[in-house]
């Protein structure tokens, strides 16, 4: 039987939620979460389209992720791995493309193959269109092996996902993986170093998909220090010494039937961070809810409000290995010889080695570098006072990073131990 030939795809290698804060800036409450099926009053862009299937898939991997690991910070780009999986599929048969793209939330029926490209081709575009108020650059790499002849999709890839290609005598795996490093090292502006490690001489092709961000807050905080750390309802102590504090107006509700606050606040420019607090020993129940259309009922519902805001600092870093928990969402042929990467080389026996994502994210004081029915929504009667209502991020809470023009969830997460790696 003739050897497997190795293929490794590396995703979502996010780096930096840290900023400068800009003390002219005024808030004007108009950033808002939509998805595909919303009015309003932006006109609809052709990387909208996929919004929604984007946001079911990442709800549902971080599902999975806080499932296998419960009491661990979470913290991924869904974007990124929408988008690496989403350029595997063109090198696969017709069997195993449709396999991923319905895998990834995508209605078939409704959305065929060719748009799904061009959307992402169209999203990738306007997420690294330059910004002087924050930064967001999307970015692909493929390394093909020498001796192998690349076929047209290969070539279709460098053109729909903006990807940087480069063909490496891989028979030096020492020095491809060196050069590998060094291209993520430089995307991410440092804050990843030597990431790819588990490389030998099996492997004869990497994709490489990398995410960057850098934004500064609509409202910068004040930093403060507390004296005894606080434990939260599963035994971790999230409360550090160090804090962010502010009074300001932000979008806020509180809902009653998911027993958990809600707080939308915002960076510079089409860029906002969901926070999402759950009572004490809510936390599953909110997580089990998570879903689109909750998202939607949020939206409708919040309202600006005066917050007396106190948020944790935190840096986290992490990394996962996504070949066993993708299987379980229906991407049941990637890991094995059915994949059949014949559209990208002629190499026969190819397979998927792993999918590794890595992420190092800091949110302090300067910034961040790295719906339903209404009765069962309230709004707090002090709201519509003077006097601004006290809001401490004092246990685990979620969070979701959104780039509003795109309709795109960059990054969703829980922060449980704001200081772990």
């Amino acid at each position: 039987m003739e050897p497997t030939c190795m293929w490794m795809l590396v995703a979502g290698i996010l780096a930096v939620v840290h900023c400068q804060p800009l003390p002219d800036c005024k808030g004007n409450n108009k950033t808002e979460i939509y998805l595909q099926d919303e009015t309003h009053s932006e006109t609809s862009l052709l990387c909208h389209k996929i919004s929604t299937g984007n946001t079911i898939f990442a709800l549902r991997l971080y599902k999975e992720l806080t499932s296998a690991a419960p009491r661990d910070n979470i913290f991924f780009s869904p974007v990124s791995i929408s988008m690496a999986l989403a350029m595997l599929s063109l090198g696969t048969q017709a069997t195993v493309q449709t396999q991923i793209l319905e895998a990834l939330g995508f209605n078939l029926t409704e959305t065929p193959e060719s748009e799904i490209y061009k959307s992402f081709q169209h999203l990738i575009h306007k997420l690294n269109l330059s910004s002087k108020k924050h930064e967001l650059k999307i970015g692909s790499f493929m390394t093909l092996d020498k001796q192998l002849k690349p076929l047209h999709e290969w070539h279709s890839i460098k053109e729909l996902y903006e990807a940087k290609t480069l063909s490496i005598n891989f028979t030096n795996f020492f020095s491809t993986r060196r050069q590998i490093n060094k291209y993520i090292e430089n995307q991410t502006y440092g804050k990843i170093r030597e990431f790819l490690q588990d490389f030998n001489q099996d492997t004869v092709m990497v994709l490489v998909n990398s995410i960057f961000f850098k934004a500064k807050w609509m409202h910068p905080f004040k930093h403060y220090w507390i004296k005894k750390p606080q434990s939260s309802s599963v035994g971790e102590k999230i409360i550090r010494p160090s804090m962010m504090h502010q009074k300001a107006q932000h979008r806020f509700l509180y809902d009653k039937e998911l027993a958990c606050i809600v707080l939308q606040m915002e960076y510079i420019e089409d860029v906002l961070i969901l926070l999402i607090l759950p009572d004490e020993g809510k936390t599953r129940q909110v997580e089990d809810s998570l879903k689109p259309e909750t998202l939607k009922k949020w939206n409708k519902l919040l309202l600006p409000s005066l917050l007396n805001l106190h948020l944790p600092k935190f840096s986290i870093s992490g990394a996962y290995s996504l070949e066993k928990i993708l299987p379980k969402m229906g991407f049941s042929s990637i890991f094995t010889p059915e994949v059949n990467l014949s559209n990208i080389t002629e190499q026969p026996h190819m397979a998927i080695s792993k999918l590794l994502h890595q992420v190092t994210v800091d949110m302090n004081e300067k910034g961040t570098k790295a719906a339903a029915t209404s009765t069962f929504l309230s709004q707090p009667e002090t709201l519509s006072q003077a006097s601004p209502l006290t809001v401490h991020f004092d246990r685990p809470f979620l969070l979701l990073i959104w780039e509003v023009s795109a309709q795109s969830l960059l990054f969703l997460g829980k922060i449980i131990t704001p200081t772990a790696s």
